[in-house]
């Protein structure tokens, strides 16, 4: 991807020594700071996910007091409206003021809603213009810089490690933070930093950790409009595979998110090159992708696995020529598509080829994925895939390209006897006389044999996804 080296920014940054947030009484965030600083220097909103006493609350406290910030923190599970905005008092004229306390949010330079999973329904969409836009009953909190909150992990289906009573935030105040931190764990930390935390005893930021601190903040943001003209264009490539990727992974993005993951990598690139000047943009990518999506604060589990392999195959698709066949057809959301432009391009590597045809064949329900196979070997396809994914292929077209032979005793009572009478009235009605009424009894029968079909509705299902499919790869049917 064209961008700009750290070596490059080298004579802009300002010295950094090691242990920038350590000279805070904060340990064990090392490799999560390109992400806090990007946070800071931006502005933008940010939330803390993480297990009780995992510093949470601390580090917060600390970057505020380090800055010099009004400051504002706020137990959300026990928030009422009046404690944000003080208590309403009528006018004359039929409006109405504000009885402000000390605790308002108004003059607040920065606020954190913590607990904000454990918050009513009614305060999260109190708290919500706040966070997204920076008012608060239509009005402007012109002061306010800093937007943060902080959660336990919600609990969710499958995992012991969420805290009851802590639920998962509505979608859409979720997406609007911009990082979505997850804190690490004991089991993380290393034994020095272990160490560091049992025998931390954190008294005032001095005057020093916080003269540092404004220096690199000021750094990253004296860095950030270079680096977003040189890094934008790869970066929008990058994130635009990416965007379809994780899709395919279940990991559903809105498009804001994806406009907001562009912004938010270049300021986490920024601030690894302020700390290390040989910062490498593919990290910093994965780190703000990591920390940035918002499905851990919705309650929504993030396969690692998936999130890696995703972003190692956009960025590497990211250097992809516009005009190159490959990306044509990994932009493509459509499993048929793809492979109907992946049959007929020749030029695709065997490894390209055999991934598209991979991918489709486990998207695809059973009666589409059986004419997926009979079109590769009908076509000579087949012939480039790889030896794994050919055996694949092989295996399942076997079954189609002659009849399958089973014995099966069902009784009327059996849950699949159903289908099977559905399945031999289709069987009865298709045209012998037509070749690919023979492959489409073949497949429908070997899916029944597999266990595939259960039911008749899934047999006519079956069907109509066979006929579709087929009509569809011959280049005759509705897309």
């Amino acid at each position: 991807m064209a961008g700009i080296s750290g070596l490059e920014f080298a004579a802009h940054t300002a010295p950094v020594l090691p242990g920038l947030f350590a000279s805070l009484d904060l340990y064990g965030l090392d490799r999560l700071a390109p992400v806090f600083l990007a946070a800071l220097a931006t502005e933008e909103p940010l939330i803390l996910i993480g297990a009780h006493g995992t510093g949470k609350t601390l580090l917060l406290t600390r970057v505020a007091e380090a800055l010099g910030l009004a400051f504002r923190h706020y137990n959300a599970s026990l928030l009422n409206f009046d404690d944000l905005v003080g208590f309403p008092l009528p006018c004359k004229d039929g409006s109405l003021e504000y009885v402000r306390t000390p605790a308002a949010i108004w003059g607040a330079e920065a606020v954190l809603f913590d607990e904000i999973s454990r918050c009513r329904l009614d305060i999260q969409n109190k708290i919500f213009p706040v966070v997204h836009e920076r008012r608060v009953q239509g009005l402007a909190l012109t002061g306010l810089r800093y937007r943060w909150a902080a959660m336990n992990p919600p609990m969710m289906d499958g995992d012991d490690a969420g805290y009851v009573g802590s639920e998962p935030l509505d979608p859409a105040l979720a997406d609007r933070f911009v990082f979505v931190v997850q804190m690490p764990d004991w089991e993380q930390m290393t034994e020095a930093e272990q160490r560091a935390i049992i025998g931390s005893d954190a008294g005032t930021v001095s005057d020093e950790s916080a003269r540092r601190l404004r220096t690199v903040l000021a750094t990253i943001r004296t860095l950030l409009p270079a680096l977003t003209a040189s890094l934008k264009s790869g970066l929008v490539a990058y994130l635009q595979v990416l965007h379809r990727l994780l899709g395919q992974a279940g990991i559903h993005l809105s498009p804001r998110r994806a406009g907001i993951l562009c912004r938010s990598t270049i300021a986490v690139h920024a601030a690894a090159l302020v700390l290390d000047a040989t910062a490498i943009l593919s990290d910093s990518a994965l780190l703000t992708v990591r920390h940035g999506l918002p499905h851990r604060a919705e309650g929504r589990k993030i396969a690692e696995t998936a999130l890696l392999a995703a972003h190692k195959e956009a960025w590497r698709l990211a250097e992809v020529k516009a005009d190159d066949p490959l990306k044509a057809i990994l932009m493509t959301t459509d499993p048929i598509d793809r492979v109907r432009i992946a049959i007929a391009t020749q030029k695709l590597r065997r490894t390209d080829f055999s991934g598209v045809v991979a991918d489709a064949l486990v998207q695809l329900p059973p009666g589409a994925s059986a004419a997926l196979v009979v079109r590769l070997f009908e076509t000579g396809a087949a012939g480039r895939l790889t030896a794994a994914v050919a055996e694949q292929a092989a295996e399942l077209y076997r079954d189609i390209a002659s009849p399958l032979q089973f014995s099966l005793s069902l009784y009327a009572s059996h849950p699949r006897y159903a289908a099977w009478q559905r399945l031999k009235d289709i069987l009865s009605r298709l045209d012998p006389d037509n070749p690919r009424a023979h492959l489409c009894a073949n497949a429908l029968v070997a899916l029944y044999a597999r266990e595939k079909l259960l039911t008749a509705e899934a047999t006519d299902e079956a069907l109509q996804e066979f006929r579709r499919a087929d009509a569809r790869l011959a280049g005759t049917g509705d897309p």
